[in-house]
């Protein structure tokens, strides 16, 4: 049974047989259709998701997917740049957009999963806002603040390029079936990933009684290759959520899935994206 590391992509309600007869998908069935899951299938149970199948529900398909991402991305990228103003204007709101910004969005995102609203809309598009907030801020923290703006708009643009860029490239992998997700990849992504994290609070509580912490975001050769490792294992999750994705469609969940899914991928691209502008942030200190 595959699942996701992506914390919003639980596993897929239960089909019997085949794919799902003509509705577009991710992989086109390079990678197959999988198991079954956990998450949606305590969502909508057996008799409920029968319900879901009736004529008067549509099925979810990939534009579906697609228009609901650009809407949750879109919305995104507009708190961003409302947020990155607002703190160019007064650079005291910097602290409480970051903080609050990430705070509430997280809790939106745990919410979303361990309350079973990954397909709220409502909390799909409040999580874009709140973390709209978070990305302006930081980006101007990173680009303006930390490095008196030299290269501050340049450097938000390769950031946004590279994440899009990684994306497009993990897309292409995952239909062309370059790499394959199996159980084992699925294991090896999830566990690099809890080790990331343990690091990530390790380095945050070393930090309140060293300066630096453990060295992991300093701008130092180890903080470059952390990163970088950091980069790498969300590419490899956008293989993941694509996965997860595919499923969905091929078991003919409900329509309202999708946002469930746009959720999921704009997480990893946030992510992904906070990690590219970490890292030229250090070459732009070097």
């Amino acid at each position: 049974m595959r699942t996701t590391s992506n914390p919003v992509f639980k596993n897929l309600p239960k089909q019997e047989g085949g794919g799902s007869a003509g509705y577009a998908n991710f992989g086109s069935g390079m990678t197959g259709a999988g198991q079954v899951g956990q998450q949606y299938g305590q969502q909508y149970p057996p008799q409920q998701y029968q319900d879901y199948q009736q004529p008067a529900t549509r099925s979810m398909t990939i534009d579906d997917v697609v228009t609901k991402t650009a809407m949750t991305l879109g919305l995104l990228a507009v708190s961003a740049v409302i947020a990155y103003v607002l703190t160019d204007m007064n650079n005291s709101l910097a602290p409480l957009f970051v903080i609050g910004g990430g705070l509430i969005g997280l809790g939106l995102v745990l919410f979303a999963t361990f309350g079973r609203k990954m397909d709220n809309p409502a909390v799909v598009l409040a999580y874009s806002v709140f973390e709209g907030l978070f990305i302006g801020a930081l980006s101007f923290m990173f680009t303006n603040v930390e490095f008196g703006g030299v290269g501050g708009s340049t450097l938000i643009a390769q950031a946004v390029l590279g994440t899009f860029g990684v994306f497009a490239g993990m897309l292409v992998v995952y239909k062309t079936g370059a790499i394959r997700v199996t159980p084992r990849l699925t294991r090896m992504i999830v566990g690099a990933m809890i080790g990331v994290v343990v690091l990530m609070l390790g380095n945050l509580i070393a930090s309140f009684f060293t300066d630096g912490g453990l060295g992991l975001r300093d701008g130092g050769p180890l903080a470059i290759i952390f990163s970088l490792v950091c980069i790498g294992i969300a590419a490899f999750s956008f293989l993941l959520d694509f996965d997860a994705a595919d499923q969905l469609i091929r078991a003919q969940a409900p329509e309202k899935a999708a946002w469930g899914v746009a959720l999921g991928l704009t997480v990893t691209l946030v992510w992904l994206y906070v990690e590219i502008l970490r890292l030229l942030s250090y070459f732009q200190r070097n």
